[in-house]
């Protein structure tokens, strides 16, 4: 059964995991961020992380895409990963920058270290063994959990949603249970950060 057979079988599967993509979840998580740890003031530097993390490493994604390097975003074959990483490092480290030149919020600046910091730990798993762990999972988790330590404790409530990422690669055969249960996890990490600040 190829995957376009898996899709057409699930297709609540399939919305759930194009509308929660990472690139959406950061636009609205990391602008609500940037809010929460600005005020008015921080929504611009939230747009811009949301730019760094998410925009950007999509359109690189999508670039590759019609040049045929990967057959869709989602990237199935793991050794071809490997890129988008340092893409994404790049990004958000370049924002980063431009970020503290700018007096950005500390909030929004800690969002960003985590972020980069769950990027390194998935570019470490990725290029260890055979195992692909989930960034849509990671990035799902991550989100609400950082609002969570800039904004409110009730934001914790919205790991439902990483629930519905989990379960929505799963069932569209991107990744195993485990490997999803990871990425949640990496993700629920860039909380770490924000106790040591």
């Amino acid at each position: 059964m190829t995957a376009h057979d898996i899709a057409a079988d699930h297709p609540t599967a399939r919305t759930v995991t194009d509308v929660l993509q990472p690139r959406n979840i950061l636009l609205v998580g990391m602008t609500g961020i940037g809010a929460a740890a600005g005020g008015w003031s921080g929504i611009p530097w939230g747009l811009l992380a949301a730019l760094c993390a998410g925009l950007v490493p999509a359109a690189y994604i999508e670039w590759e895409r019609k040049r045929g390097t990967w057959g869709d975003r989602h990237v199935v074959d793991r050794a071809k990963r490997t890129p988008i990483f340092f893409v994404i490092l790049g990004s958000i480290g370049f924002g980063s920058f431009v970020m503290v030149m700018g007096n950005a919020p500390v909030g929004i600046l800690v969002a960003m270290l985590a972020l980069w910091l769950m990027t390194i730990g998935l570019l470490a798993v990725n290029n260890v063994g055979r195992w692909k762990i989930s960034v849509d999972s990671a990035v799902a988790s991550a989100v609400p959990a950082i609002l969570a330590c800039v904004h409110s404790p009730w934001w914790l409530l919205a790991h439902g949603l990483t629930v519905a990422v989990c379960w929505s690669r799963v069932a569209l055969a991107y990744h195993t249970v485990a490997q999803t249960a990871a990425g949640a996890a990496l993700g629920a990490a860039t909380t770490v950060p924000f106790l040591l600040v």
